[in-house]
């Protein structure tokens, strides 16, 4: 056999293939062998009519279909194998002759992964910007930790201010018809929260427990109930309790309770600013990264098959399809619960599909033009992480690697090393 290579585009090649007559009936056996069963010719039981009685009762070409099917994948990954091409997409074939004792012809065009045109991938201008945390941030996180800290305590000994919760009755009148929806008991609601209709909680800053009041409030123009909409109500209210909120004192009782290594304030605050400087490291590595990764796209050209991005969307829905699965729905009653089709939702996905492909041509182009590899050792500490994720030793979790499976972490460390490099020089 003998193939040809040429490229049409960044993104598609040609395969021409000339196959010997030898290759073609090894085909034509496979092709009898496999569907003389099924053929039944007079005079011949059903399954013992020889080949050439089938060919000359049906036609030279009963069996050319079969056989060139039964040959084609072996020669044609081959042919993939020999000039290094990596296909994304079904062939199209083109058969130019195909007969029996002659030389089987045909050629095959296929997209494969494009060819990227690197634009600047060093020296971007792009530095890490990590944010200050100020005593301010400090405290403000310690407010929250005592906020959540906090308990409600009944009071009567005073009436209602903002920030109280009052346990409630309601009952809402439009005139003199009661309306649907519009009732409660010991309803529990926090002054000033915004979560009722505006004006309604502030006309209960004052009232005691006991007390009972008509509170006058006009429901929005928006509201979700149109027979309300823009109506003038009346709301007759029972005050059941008050409470107020009880927030412990920032000492060392406190950060006993809120902290496993802290016993000070001081030492408290310290691990406050810790993880406030950690959290801010996080952050702008993320947006570091992102950013570096997105430039070095930005200056890239690379045409990238429709195949490439459609079966991104189809790695995409199967995560979003495992998502759904953890929480007990399957993604079909899923869009039928939210009204969107499998389409729609293709749709939805194909920007950032393309996006996810692009990215990671250009790296993989980044990480070819600058030579690099991962080292056995590199490759090891990637399979370590696996390993302890799934509770077992390093040599426990490669030895039911396959060999398929190791390049795929070797891979995932080399990108690691391109993404390293590229951070490196992005200044």
């Amino acid at each position: 056999m003998t193939t040809t290579f040429e490229k049409l585009s960044s993104n598609k090649v040609k395969l021409g293939f000339v196959v010997e007559p030898e290759k073609f009936e090894e085909g034509l056996r496979i092709a009898y062998n496999k569907m003389k069963g099924r053929i039944q010719i007079p005079g011949f039981r059903k399954g013992k009519a020889p080949m050439k009685v089938i060919e000359n009762f049906y036609g030279k070409e009963v069996f050319y279909e079969d056989a060139f099917d039964a040959i084609f994948p072996e020669i044609y990954q081959a042919a993939l194998k020999e000039h290094d091409v990596h296909v994304v997409d079904r062939p199209e074939l083109n058969v130019e002759q195909i007969a029996r004792g002659q030389e089987l012809k045909f050629t095959v065009e296929v997209f494969v992964r494009p060819d990227v045109e690197l634009g600047e991938y060093k020296h971007l201008g792009i530095v890490k910007t990590v944010d200050e945390v100020t005593d301010d941030d400090v405290m403000a996180e310690i407010e929250r930790a005592r906020d959540r800290a906090s308990r409600w305590v009944e009071i009567s000994d005073r009436p209602a201010k903002l920030d109280d919760q009052v346990n409630i009755d309601y009952a809402g009148f439009d005139g003199d018809v009661q309306f649907d929806g519009g009732t409660a008991e010991k309803h529990d609601l926090i002054l000033g929260s915004g979560s009722f209709i505006p004006g309604f909680e502030e006309q209960l800053v004052g009232k005691s427990v006991g007390d009972e009041c008509e509170v006058n409030v006009t429901f929005p123009e928006d509201y979700h109930a149109k027979e309300l909409a823009g109506k003038p109500v009346v709301f007759k209210v029972k005050i059941n309790g008050i409470r107020e909120k009880e927030v412990p004192a920032l000492d060392e009782d406190f950060v006993k309770e809120a902290s496993e290594t802290a016993d000070t304030v001081d030492e408290y605050k310290a691990e406050i600013r810790a993880n406030l400087e950690k959290a801010a490291d996080s952050r702008a590595e993320n947006s570091f990264e992102n950013e570096v990764i997105e430039t070095i796209c930005e200056n890239a050209k690379v045409d990238i098959p429709q195949a490439m991005i459609e079966d991104q969307i189809d790695n995409m829905l199967r995560d979003m399809e495992m998502r759904m699965a953890y929480q007990g729905i399957k993604l079909d009653d899923y869009f039928k619960y939210t009204g969107q089709t499998r389409e729609q939702v293709r749709d939805m996905y194909r920007a950032q599909a393309e996006e996810r492909v692009k990215t990671q041509l250009v790296m993989e182009a980044v990480r070819k033009a600058e030579g690099i590899e991962a080292t056995d050792e590199e490759t090891d500490a990637e399979i370590a992480k696996y390993a302890e994720q799934n509770k077992k030793t390093l040599d426990e979790f490669k030895k039911v690697l396959s060999d398929d499976d190791r390049k795929l972490f070797t891979d995932g460390a080399a990108m690691q090393k391109t993404l390293d490099f590229i951070k490196a020089n992005a200044e």
